[in-house]
């Protein structure tokens, strides 16, 4: 009687098990899963090509005393999923802020130029174990476990059987090619390191090579005579155990630079431009230290500023294997918002849940902001200092002219001063003969450390009167620096304005003749920018200066000419001499400038006559550091403008337009100064010469 009731009751329980609303809340089968890591695997006919993702499967030799056990391990890979699961959605770590950052999801992201978007940046499928992963993060997380558990109960099957290796994946196996991601989930899931582990011995190695034990960013300063570089630059030190106990021992230190792999072959106009759009690819490049160090003293002759992160083993631990899992990602690399800096940040928020550093940028990222920033998160641990070659040589000379018998460079013979300066005959260095290590010189740091810098945006307002005008100045600057700017943290009589732009409004009466609309765009610069290499210096560059801007200019061609404006375009080359005394002990250069330029403009506007001009001439001006807090600088500029032949007697197709110029700059704090401007145009044939401004500037 019982076994007759058994019966009916065992195939009511089969049916109900495989009616589809039950199968509705039974775990996804294993082998389902399966065919959604397979199918996403993407095969590769070029031999050089990277190996698509593949899982470790048991080998055939061993396919026979596997047979044995597949009933166990199936049991064992369903109950290590479903215990993982359960976890994963208590604790709804599809959605943790790291598994999400290391997948390349950013939902914290509320910067101006960011690309908002619910889905990964990486669009290659090698990246990614599901089909859905670069949409879905709770599918990959789920991919990744149903990998994970299958490759662990592989290992333990294998042990079983007494294979030869019985810990050996697959250099492609999800525990070798995302080590980053286990490791991470080995504690979100306390999994034990004995049951999840694995050699592979390409990451092995390449963890081996690099030992990392610490992290520094270091800070090249920026390079106006190479114009990738005008804005600075930002890389990683990976120091080994040696570098670590002596930083000066550099030989086992590694570079980890994020940059763009562009063409060479492209002109400096299209290869900028790309940059800027994102038509290059990104590149992480990883080379040992000393030659890269040894370009930006050396070559580049930019002082470097390196400082150790503070950041604990684990963290630089899983920082470095992201990097392992990252590093063949070809990206769109994005000069303002996706760059060397941009980098540096996400790293740290992979391991730092809890901060948004990338998040903080938010209009563009600046490798001085990055640094300012690190220092505001507490981030920085130690700062060196490390002068560049160039830097050295000026020390000696400051030397040499503060001895009794010679006050300034006036008294040097020029033999010795060339001597001093030639990097052939005085091969002075920071490095070593042979680049493998760091010399300590006697030579206090320069006054160009960038956490000491004023914030790089800068909004005015000013009052002004241009001849009989009454007007307000309202202007805004995304960067950078001129040369009346509070000077520390800076290059010295580094000067380098971008996207700036002044809105003017006049106080007009209707009872006068030529009065200005009350309403103007006063000025819009893309970029203007000198660059000044003393030539009693120990630079070795040349002094030039260019500019972008549309402006407003006064036309001298005609009988009371009204200012217009114009789209104008400049280029400068020219000398430069320093003087002064420079700062005791440093290699700075004397903090006096004097500067004279050939020019060459050319203008076009509908104000204009003939709705162009060209001109040519001579700028030369001086720029005086009072104090601390006090600069001033004036200028001539002598240009020879030409439009053209006119049929008109009273217009002018050539003509002299001197302009003479007076700035005072008197900072308050390193975030507020106040600044005089005064202009006189001697062109008679103008309508307003004269113009003065008192303006309040804020950097922020």
């Amino acid at each position: 009687m019982r076994l007759n009731l058994r019966a009916p009751l065992s195939l009511a329980v089969a049916a109900l098990l495989l009616s589809a609303p039950a199968q509705a809340f039974l775990p996804t089968p294993l082998s389902v899963i399966e065919e959604d890591l397979q199918s996403s695997e993407l095969p590769t006919t070029d031999s050089n090509a990277t190996v698509p993702i593949q899982m470790a499967y048991p080998d055939e030799a061993v396919q026979g005393t596997q047979n044995d056990i597949d009933s166990g391990s199936s049991i064992t890979t369903e109950q290590l999923l479903s215990t993982w699961r359960k976890q994963v959605k208590t604790d709804n770590l599809a959605q943790h802020t790291t598994w999400r950052r290391m997948l390349y999801f950013y939902d914290d992201q509320n910067r101006i130029f960011a690309k908002k978007q619910t889905k990964s940046m990486v669009d290659d499928p090698r990246f990614f174990l599901s089909m859905r992963g670069q949409q879905d993060a709770a599918a990959e997380l789920d991919a990744t476990l149903v990998a994970l558990a299958k490759e662990t109960t592989s290992s333990i099957n294998s042990n079983q059987a007494d294979t030869e290796t019985p810990n050996q994946a697959s250099n492609n196996s999800v525990l070798c090619r995302f080590p980053a991601r286990v490791a991470w989930l080995k504690e979100a899931l306390a999994i034990d390191d004995v049951r999840l582990s694995a050699e592979c011995p390409e990451l092995d190695d390449w963890m081996s090579t690099l030992a990392p034990e610490q992290l520094s960013i270091v800070f090249a300063e920026e390079y106006l005579d190479n114009p990738l570089s005008a804005f600075g630059h930002t890389l990683l030190r990976i120091d080994s155990k040696s570098s670590v106990a002596d930083p000066n021992q550099i030989s086992q230190a590694y570079a980890l630079n994020y940059t763009v792999d562009g063409d060479p072959d492209d002109s400096f106009p299209v290869y900028a431009t790309k940059s800027m759009i994102g038509r290059y690819d990104s590149v992480i490049e990883i080379d040992p230290y000393p030659e890269k160090l040894a370009k930006y003293l050396q070559d580049d002759e930019r002082d470097t500023w390196t400082y150790q992160l503070n950041l604990t083993p684990s963290e630089v631990q899983q920082i470095m294997r992201h990097v392992w899992e990252t590093k063949e990602l070809k990206m769109p690399y994005y000069f303002t918002t996706d760059n060397c800096s941009s980098e540096i940040l996400r790293l740290i928020d992979v391991v730092r849940p809890q901060q948004s550093l990338l998040n903080e940028m938010a209009y563009v990222v600046v490798p001085s902001d990055v640094v300012q920033l690190l220092g505001k998160q507490n981030l920085l641990a130690s700062t060196m200092y490390t002068p560049a070659d160039n830097t050295l040589r000026q020390a000696q000379i400051n030397e040499k002219n503060s001895s009794p018998r010679q006050l300034g460079y006036q008294d040097s013979t020029k033999q010795t001063l060339d001597q001093i300066k030639s990097a052939e005959l005085n091969a002075i260095s920071s490095m070593s003969d042979d680049n493998q290590a760091l010399l300590k010189r006697q030579i206090e740091p320069s006054d160009n450390n960038p956490v000491d810098r004023h914030p790089l945006q800068l909004g005015t307002i000013g009052i002004g009167q241009r001849g009989d005008d009454d007007y307000v100045d309202i202007g805004f600057r995304a960067g950078f620096h001129d040369t009346l700017d509070h000077a520390s943290g800076y290059p010295q009589f580094f000067n380098l304005e971008g996207l700036a732009a002044t809105v003017r409004l006049y106080d007009t009466d209707d009872n006068k003749p030529n009065q200005p609309e009350r309403v103007v765009l006063q000025n819009a610069t893309l970029i203007r920018g000198r660059s000044f290499n003393p030539v009693n210096s120990a630079k070795k560059g040349k002094t030039w200066g260019a500019s972008i801007e549309a402006t407003r200019v006064n036309d001298g061609s005609q009988d009371a000419g009204t200012d217009h404006l114009i789209g104008s375009v400049g280029y400068e080359t020219g000398w430069s001499w320093a003087f002064g005394s420079p700062s005791t002990g440093t290699g700075e250069m004397p903090p006096q400038l004097c500067y004279t330029f050939l020019a060459g403009t050319a203008q076009a506007g509908r104000g204009l006559n003939k709705g162009f001009r060209v001109g040519a001439g001579v700028n030369a001006g001086c720029r005086y550091q009072i104090n601390n807090q006090l600069r001033a600088q004036a200028e001539l500029q002598l240009p020879y403008w030409y439009h053209g032949n006119s049929a008109e007697s009273d217009v002018r197709g050539h003509y002299w337009q001197p302009i003479s110029s007076l700035g005072l700059q008197y900072d308050i704090d390193k975030k507020q100064a106040l600044r005089i401007n005064a202009n006189y145009d001697w062109q008679e044939r103008v309508d307003a010469n004269d113009d003065i401004q008192l303006s309040y500037r804020r950097y922020f």
